[in-house]
């Protein structure tokens, strides 16, 4: 069993940056690839920055988004700095992990606010 836990959202102001978390907790050897998504209302979810091997981000996150890991603690991120109204989402990460029986599964996390003020 594997559990996601995402942190790192809130209101910020123009500009301004946050940094989200997502944390796997549980039967894990290792986080093999990693997403994070985002979903502004009335939307559909967009695939924001992923790590697959290469590093891939939207046009519109390009320059001011990074996403990375820390492996030892099984722990993604996404670095968001510069931010515009428009990033105003609920943020959620993907990770596929390698599981102790050897197997791999994809998961999400629970999904954080990110709310920009102009």
């Amino acid at each position: 069993q594997v559990q996601l836990v995402e942190s790192g959202g809130g209101l910020v102001q123009a500009g301004g940056s946050l940094r989200l978390s997502c944390a796997a907790s549980g039967s894990i050897l290792s986080i093999n690839d990693m997403a994070w998504y985002r979903q502004a209302p009335g939307k559909q979810r967009e695939l924001v920055a992923s790590s697959t091997g290469s590093t891939n981000y939207v046009d519109s996150v390009k320059g001011r988004f990074t996403i990375s890991r820390d492996n030892a603690k099984n722990t993604v991120y996404l670095q968001m700095n510069s931010l515009k109204p428009e990033d105003t989402a609920v943020y959620y990460c993907k990770v596929v992990v390698l599981t102790t029986s050897f197997r791999e599964y994809a998961y999400w996390g629970q999904g954080t606010q990110v709310t920009v003020s102009s």
